[in-house]
């Protein structure tokens, strides 16, 4: 059935009118557009319904829905739309870049207003222009979308933004821990230039691409992002970030965390040079020398969730093979282990049947290469000698025997960190790449269409300064940022022209829409 107009009484005795849609006995609304107190308020609001179900088709169910005689709707030329506006989305946000004290460091309307449309639709410069006017803004010329990306780069909106990402942070998490990652983002181009180049993509990609950097706190809040080259390593990336962040805020005292991508001798050494603290994932392949203590006095047995807190070589230099006489594990400190960091492994079950799995699927592509089933691609568990492949048993029965172990390298001691809450720290990565798959998904990072650096680096600020500014909303709420979208975009304000007066109504907020929006806006809906 086509939408009609529906008219219902509120809790607080107004008269709201909504938009809805019959199917199958069961009525689903789809746009509420506001409570009239007076019979002026109702006229101009079902002036306002009248005109938006043209655009849904449906303006020949108004009278039959209402049930209203045609003698009392006002006269046409009495009742006109002048405009509406989702009025409780836009002030959330609005409200949620204040309290991050944004509008206070940048006066610039036309960038939030791309912050806005990026958060509610992510798309182009020149579409977000489409993305306003659906809003109810009235959208600037494109030419002044542009000029605010100049000006950002200018006047160094990135450093402002961050260093209310900091204070914020500071306030309400705690900068103790950080997380480190990086992604790619790809671009719609055919040629290369200084910084976009074709590089190792997380993708699969052969596109030119940029290698991002992010740095957040424990919640996933961002704090700096940083932008690469595309052929770039991920390891080279982790340094300069962190030093970025410790020259704009001054900061020593800290835990950086980061997965076994940007485990290198050369990070580790310069991270403790700074006399930063570390957590960062260590490779698989080092765990029969980390653990030949463990092997030599309880053979393969573990206990799922076992802990080992041990010691790893810095470098390619093994340690003092005889500790293994020793059963006890060697308590590691910067003065009694200068050549080893501390390491903490730990054994799960569940983990060892995933990987198990996996080392499953790829013994079986092995066999069926050196059958001849399968072309004679490069694969794992197959070795080469004279021309004839064979299958490396021994290196399969090493990846199982090693598949259920999970490594942390540290440089903080026990006596500070728990091996416990070593491992709870570097868990908490989960949260950069939660950030990660939002500037992604939500914000929509990728692809880009710039082609200059400066563009370039003046995206990243907008999607940095969107992507604080979900997460701000978010814990807030405690609500995806996609429900916070559509649950207050739908609700909005019109403003009706009655007898040559202009009669503005907000629209009616309830139910779960309210309660996203009281956490918004709690100078506004506090104590209704």
């Amino acid at each position: 059935m086509s939408p009609r107009l529906r008219k219902v009484t509120t809790a607080s005795g107004a008269t709201a009118v909504q938009i809805v849609r019959k199917h199958r006995g069961k009525v689903t609304v789809l746009e509420h557009l506001g409570s009239a107190h007076t019979e002026a308020e109702l006229t101009a609001l079902l002036a306002a319904g009248d005109e938006k179900l043209t655009d849904y088709g449906a303006a020949e169910q108004l009278e039959l829905e209402l049930g209203l005689p045609a003698d009392t709707a006002a006269p046409p030329r009495a009742r006109t739309v002048v405009g509406s506006r989702s009025s409780v989305l836009i002030d959330a946000i609005t409200e949620s870049w204040k309290r991050l004290g944004f509008a206070d460091v940048i006066n610039d309307n036309a960038f939030f207003r791309l912050v806005l449309a990026r958060l509610v639709e992510p798309t182009s410069k020149a579409d977000s222009l489409r993305v306003l006017a659906e809003l109810g803004i009235e959208p600037p010329h494109h030419n002044t979308f542009f000029n605010c990306l100049i000006r950002a780069n200018e006047r160094d909106y990135r450093g402002k933004i961050a260093e209310n990402c900091f204070s914020h942070s500071v306030a309400t998490t705690g900068i103790s821990l950080l997380l480190y990652d990086v992604t790619t983002l790809y671009f719609e181009a055919e040629k290369e230039d200084d910084l976009r180049q074709v590089g190792y993509s997380k993708e699969r990609r052969v596109d030119p691409q940029i290698v991002v950097g992010l740095l957040v706190d424990r919640t996933g809040f961002p704090l700096e992002i940083g932008c690469f080259e595309g052929a770039k390593a991920e390891t080279h990336t982790i340094i300069p970030v962190i030093k970025t962040f410790q020259d704009r805020h001054g900061v020593t005292d800290m835990v950086v965390a980061a997965d076994a991508g940007m485990l290198s001798a050369k990070n580790l050494k310069e991270l403790d040079d700074a006399g930063l603290r570390f957590i960062v994932g260590s490779r698989q392949t080092k765990a029969p020398h980390d653990l030949a203590t463990h092997f030599r006095w309880n053979g393969e047995y573990t206990e799922d969730g076992q802990i080992i807190d041990t010691i790893t070589p810095k470098g390619v230099k093994r340690l003092d093979p005889h500790r293994v006489k020793v059963r006890r594990e060697p308590v590691w400190s910067a003065e009694e282990h200068p050549d080893a960091w501390r390491v903490v492994w730990q054994y799960r079950r569940k983990r060892a049947m995933r990987d198990e799995q996996t080392l499953n699927l790829q013994r079986n592509r092995a066999l069926a290469i050196i059958d001849g089933d399968k072309p004679g691609k490069k694969a794992r568990f197959v070795k080469v000698t004279d021309e004839e492949k064979s299958f490396d048993e021994k290196a399969y029965e090493r990846a199982m025997k090693l598949s259920e172990f999970k490594g942390y390298v540290t440089n903080i001691p026990a006596g500070t960190m728990s091996a416990t809450e070593v491992i709870g720290s570097y868990h908490d990565l989960w949260h950069v790449e939660q950030s990660f798959r939002m500037s992604k998904t939500d914000l929509r990072a990728r692809p880009i269409f710039h082609r200059k650096r400066d563009a370039i680096e003046a995206h990243l600020t907008l999607v940095f300064a969107a992507l604080a500014v979900s997460r701000f909303m978010q814990a807030a709420t405690g609500e995806s940022l996609k429900k916070i979208i559509t649950s207050l975009r739908p609700l909005r304000e019109f403003t009706g022209q009655v007898g040559g007066q202009d009669i503005t109504f907000d629209p009616e907020v309830a139910g779960e829409a309210r309660e996203i929006a009281a956490e918004l806006m709690p100078g506004r809906f506090a104590g209704h």
